[in-house]
This record gives C-alpha cells, sequence and structure tokens, in this order.
C-alpha cells in the first residue's frame, strides 16, 4: 500500500486505523441519536468490540458470507462505508439499507456478504452451517463466519452447529465474543466457566484465542484462521476477548459498590463530540491505536474521520 505513513504508523496499518474511527465515531453519532429518542426499535451498541468488526471485515473475501445476531452494529458499519442508510434503516425509513424492514436486530447487507442476521439467540449458528454447505459446493474456496457471544454459545445450537460443520468437513469460522457480561451481570455471577479451547479439541477443530482490542493481530490471526479452514476443511473457533465500553459505577442499598454495563440503548455520559476515545485504558482499542501514534498523527486522523462523516454528523 506504499510508504505513506501518519506519525510513524505504516499505511499498511492505516486503513485499519481509519476504519476503527469510522465505526467509533459512527456509534458516538448513533448513542447521541438513541439519547434523544430518535428510534423507535432497540439498538445494542458495541463501543469497544470495533477492532474485531474492523479486521472481519478486511479479511472477508467476496465470496465470504458473514451471519450475525443482535448486536450487530459494528459489523454492519464495517462492512457499510454509508452512515446515513444506516441510521435511515434504524429509523425504519425507505431510504434505509434495508428499506426500514429490518430496524437493527435483524440488519443484513447480502451486498457486502452478510447474508443473515438474528435476533434470535444462536440462530445464526446452525443457519451459518447451511450457508457454509451450499458455498461449499458452489464455491470451495468461501468460508462462512458466524459471530455469536459468551451467552449464545450456551445454547444447545452451538454444539449442535459444530457437530454438523465438523462431520461434514465445512470452513465455518465460529467466533465467539467475549465479553465477560451476561446482560447487567458478570458471567461469573450467573454460570460456570465454559472452556472453549477444550471443546474445540473434543471437536478436533482449530481453535484461536484473540486480543479483541488489537485490530492489526485480529486481521492477521483471522487471515491465518480463515487460509486453515480452507485448506483443512474444517471449521474451527475464534474466541475473542473484548470489552463493552460504558460499564458504570452503581451503589445499592444493601450491596457492595460495583459496576454495571447497558445491554442495550444509550451510554449516557459519551458525547460524539467528545475525543474518540472512550477509556484510557487497554480496553478500549482506539486508545492503543492513540498511544501507536504520536499526537499529531492521531489528531489527523481523528480530523479526517471526522470529516467524512461531518455530513450524516450534521
Amino acid at each position: 500500500m506504499g510508504e505513506d505513513r501518519i506519525g510513524g504508523a505504516a499505511n499498511a496499518d492505516l486503513e485499519l486505523a481509519r476504519e476503527l474511527l469510522r465505526v467509533r465515531l459512527s456509534m458516538m453519532r448513533i448513542n447521541d441519536l438513541i439519547k434523544q429518542q430518535a428510534f423507535s426499535v432497540p439498538i445494542h451498541l458495541a463501543l469497544g468490540h470495533e477492532a474485531i468488526a474492523v479486521a472481519v471485515a478486511a479479511v472477508m473475501e467476496p465470496a465470504d458470507r458473514l451471519l450475525l445476531t443482535h448486536r450487530n452494529i459494528h459489523y454492519n458499519l464495517a462492512r457499510n462505508p454509508d452512515l446515513g442508510s444506516e441510521i435511515a434503516e434504524y429509523r425504519l425509513s425507505e431510504q434505509g439499507l434495508g428499506g426500514g424492514r429490518y430496524g437493527a436486530m435483524n440488519l443484513t447487507n447480502p451486498a457486502r456478504g452478510i447474508a443473515y442476521t438474528s435476533s434470535i439467540l444462536g440462530n445464526c449458528l446452525v443457519v451459518a452451517v447451511g450457508i457454509a454447505k451450499a458455498r461449499k459446493l458452489a464455491t470451495p474456496q468461501a468460508v462462512t463466519i458466524a459471530v455469536t457471544g459468551d451467552g449464545a454459545m450456551e445454547e444447545g445450537a452451538f454444539y449442535e452447529a459444530l457437530m454438523m460443520a465438523r462431520s461434514l468437513e465445512l470452513p465455518v469460522i465460529f467466533l465467539v465474543e467475549n465479553n465477560q457480561w451476561s446482560m447487567y451481570t458478570r458471567i461469573h455471577e450467573r454460570r460456570c466457566a465454559v472452556g472453549l479451547r477444550g471443546m474445540a479439541a473434543a471437536f478436533e477443530i482449530p481453535f484461536h484465542a484473540l486480543d479483541g482490542c488489537d485490530a492489526v493481530e485480529c486481521r492477521a490471526r483471522l487471515s491465518a484462521a480463515r487460509r486453515i479452514a480452507i485448506e483443512q476443511s474444517s471449521p474451527c473457533i475464534v474466541e475473542v476477548e473484548l470489552s463493552t465500553l460504558g460499564d458504570r459505577h452503581v451503589e445499592e442499598p444493601g450491596r457492595a459498590p460495583r459496576y454495571i454495563n447497558y445491554h442495550h440503548g444509550a451510554v449516557g455520559w459519551v458525547e460524539y463530540a467528545d475525543d474518540p476515545v472512550i477509556e484510557r485504558s487497554d480496553r478500549d482499542p482506539l486508545h492503543r491505536l492513540a498511544r501507536q501514534l504520536d499526537s499529531s498523527g492521531w489528531t489527523e486522523l481523528v480530523s479526517e474521520a471526522r470529516e467524512q462523516l461531518a455530513a450524516v454528523v450534521a
């Protein structure tokens, strides 16, 4: 991609950085609109999940297919550069990406490889197996990526989809976003731990653990997982450790102070006009990005991203 550099970052990684910023700022704008009660449909934000979404978008080939769950906004934004059509869909407008028929939790984009999205927990997993079978017959070099979460993997469909994909030797990437939250409580407060590495070993399929706050690593590891899935005609499990930003500290009578997270709706203290870095820690992929650039390089990228979104934000 040439020798162009900003703030010491090679151009090979700048496109990922630009996409991270675009997706983050787009969600921050949508967050503002949610607070203004602009939508009549529930929207599940994914602040902090941007790195894995832009990495998936970067490695997908035209013949690949992506299947999503109810928290799909980051993948839809990563695959669709037109924020206006996304917002119009959330308004249920005919000018929306889906003609106002899908809203947020079932939004697909077949032209960009998003073949199926379902608000039913775990539903996209078994559908992915059927699509992968059809793709293997029609386009042997294609992969199917099924995104799920650390809650939906508790469904029986997760086990059944793994068994069928393994039995049929299908190149399906089961991508599990693990943010350690179970709606408003931590996973460990509700259930036992589930070892996905051991589950992959039981099915004799590859397992990949990713740092979901590092877009460069995610892109490289997903690219390798995609290649292995095709070469070995095998599904794999990719577990992505990440943080859903926006948790808040609460104090309740009779309980120790704790943090809770939103499941859907707005993050009240986040504003589009603010710095796109929400949390100055390694939990925030944009904090990592800002640290990798000098101050002038970061400022240039942020200004560029805001300028691109200006027409929609106005």
